[in-house]
């Protein structure tokens, strides 16, 4: 997990699991859209999942599971590819651009908002926290959810996404016009939520600026310093442009930001080590959680499959 997944989104999912009926997966078959070493992939479900529960995802509130502990999301993932059409997939931004000039990219990267698609229908959601890179797969599963509606007869709640206003979008440190992320930019641009603080701090003093000099929030002229502010405004609650007043020089706003940073991310560091050491706990929960998710998931599967006609099992 890295900040701007934690800021953007976790931090989030973690209030919205007192105010519904939540349901959190870790997606490993997605996963699979790429080449993945099994050992590796193995290491990085447990871990994903063993830092959603360090970030506060409570399993006696939420239900966190799994992807592939439950089948019903790749039969569900079947309905949804012989519902959508080949032209609706290959508009899909991130597979034009993931796929690009490269003829040995996956059918599963392909239909992969299919899967997307059966993790949110499968459990009547509502609303689904998203970032904005993931607006376009959500609008898919909504038209989906309506086609296969007016085609079979109610089956699907159409979901609405819930995106946060502030804290939606966290910039690359080196690239503050592009958000950070995991498989693009610079391992210097990216803040992993486990990062040791002797390594936050250097790399939010290396934060890319600008010559100017002048603490304002601009996002159009001066990204890097407003991606700072941002930064900043998220972990203390004030309004970017207030954090712009308290400052007069880059370098104590790098150094607030840095510490503010470390210290958000302390108590989550002390509550992974906790887990991690611990893995048989871990595993239950996700089996609880799995259990949980199928006697949701199997109900809402049994109605598409009579609707669609399939005979009963």
């Amino acid at each position: 997990m890295q900040l701007g997944n934690y800021l953007g989104a976790v931090r989030h999912w973690v209030d919205y699991q007192h105010q519904a009926d939540a349901i959190f997966c870790v997606v490993d078959l997605h996963a699979l859209t790429n080449e993945q070493d099994p050992a590796a992939l193995h290491a990085a479900t447990v871990r994903k999942a063993t830092e959603l529960l360090a970030a506060g995802l409570d399993p006696d509130v939420c239900t966190l599971f799994v992807q592939s502990h439950v089948p019903a999301h790749t039969e569900m993932a079947w309905l949804m590819e012989c519902t959508a059409s080949f032209g609706e997939l290959r508009r899909m931004t991130q597979f034009k651009e993931k796929s690009e000039g490269q003829e040995g990219a996956r059918v599963g990267l392909f239909a992969y908002p299919c899967l997307m698609a059966a993790d949110i229908l499968l459990y009547d959601t509502d609303q689904v926290p998203v970032g904005d890179d993931q607006r376009q797969h959500l609008e898919l599963t909504r038209d989906l959810a309506l086609r296969w509606n007016a085609r079979y007869g109610p089956t699907f709640v159409v979901p609405e996404a819930s995106i946060p206003a502030m804290g939606a979008r966290v910039m690359d440190l080196q690239e503050p016009t592009a958000k950070m992320s995991k498989s693009r930019g610079t391992p210097q641009g990216r803040i992993d939520a486990l990062e040791e603080p002797a390594s936050i701090r250097r790399k939010i003093k290396r934060a890319v600026t600008d010559t100017e000099g002048e603490v304002r929030y601009d996002r159009a002229t001066k990204p890097g310093v407003s991606n700072l502010l941002e930064l900043l405004a998220v972990l203390t609650g004030d309004p970017p442009e207030k954090v712009a007043g308290r400052y007069t020089q880059y370098g104590a706003l790098k150094d607030d930001t840095a510490e503010a940073v470390i210290e958000y991310l302390r108590p989550f560091h002390a509550r992974f080590e906790a887990l991690a050491a611990d893995p048989d706990h871990v595993s239950a929960v996700l089996r609880t959680g799995a259990a949980k998710a199928s006697a949701i998931a199997e109900v809402v599967l049994g109605r598409a499959r009579v609707a669609i006609g399939l005979v009963p099992r």
